[in-house]
């Protein structure tokens, strides 16, 4: 059941605890975009492992209120709100896609809250030094970060227009969104069940406007509020070798400047397998 956590400066955020209700909690920080009801283990499954987690609407998605000029820093006051509301003193962080550097910034800004926290399929930031940051990524990503780099107006019509092409036909869009896939993300997709729930997943995060993608983009472009090299917490970095939305190098960057951090680079994989392996990261999370 989705409810509404307000925040301090009053804000809405859409929040969904799903799983074993005394199981140990786990946030779920969802891709871009993306929204509470992307990717995620059954309940059967999440009972088994004794996980309760809690996902939910990143600021601008789904019914989550925007909160303009954010940066990736802020996702950890919005998740510390939650498990506050929530009666949850401790956790851990797991972020997929677009959520993984959020999940980073949770590590770093919640030392005394966040117990693990595990970034797959994630971005380095925009100013690593030594990072070639466009090599290996698909063209469309590459334009959505021009586009950010040319200034928020820009971006806001380019993704305003494909999220109301998203909107209009979301089947037909994970169709063609298909058709640019790497083998090994093709066969993934091609799951009847999975292309189902990103139908739901990308209906719902755009259901309003492409407020939280266009902040997404923008925060992802900038300065993210904090340092990798600040973490202490366990980090766990997963990445597929032939990811084309987030090349490896980003996660082989990250890996370098996170103390201690665990590196695992699938060979074979892409970017969607992150979702084969969800299962396996929550059960490290909460070991």
């Amino acid at each position: 059941m989705v409810q509404s956590i307000r925040t301090q400066d009053g804000r809405d955020l859409a929040v969904e605890v799903l799983g074993h209700p005394r199981g140990r909690p786990v946030f779920l920080l969802h891709g871009t975009p993306g929204s509470r009801l992307g990717p995620a283990p059954r309940h059967a499954v999440l009972y088994r492992l004794g996980v309760r987690l809690i996902a939910f609407d990143r600021a601008g998605y789904g019914d989550s209120d925007r909160l303009p000029g954010r940066r990736v820093a802020d996702a950890a006051a919005d998740v510390r709100c939650i498990a506050d509301a929530l009666g949850v003193a401790e956790f851990a962080v797991v972020g997929r896609s677009g959520g993984a550097p959020h999940a980073l910034a949770c590590a770093a800004l919640l030392p005394d809250r966040v117990t693990r926290a595990a970034a797959l399929v994630g971005l380095a930031p925009r100013d690593a030094k030594g990072l070639d940051w466009f090599d290996g990524m698909t063209e469309s990503n590459v334009r959505e970060y021009v586009n950010a780099a040319a200034g928020e107006d820009q971006l806001t019509a380019a993704l305003e227009f494909r999220s109301a092409t998203i909107r209009a036909d979301p089947r037909g869009s994970i169709a063609d969104m298909r058709q640019g896939l790497p083998a090994a993300d093709k066969g993934i997709v091609s799951d009847t069940g999975i292309r189902a729930m990103l139908v739901r997943n990308f209906a719902e995060g755009l259901r309003s406007s492409a407020g939280g993608w266009i902040d997404d983009v923008m925060a992802f472009s900038l300065d993210w509020g904090f340092r990798t090299e600040s973490i202490t917490a366990p980090v766990l970095l997963w990445h597929g070798e032939d990811d084309v939305f987030a090349p490896v190098q980003h996660t082989r960057w990250l890996a370098a400047h996170i103390p201690d951090a665990e590196l695992v680079v699938e060979r074979g994989a892409a970017h969607f397998a992150a979702l084969r392996v969800l299962t396996r990261v929550l059960s490290w999370a909460i070991r």
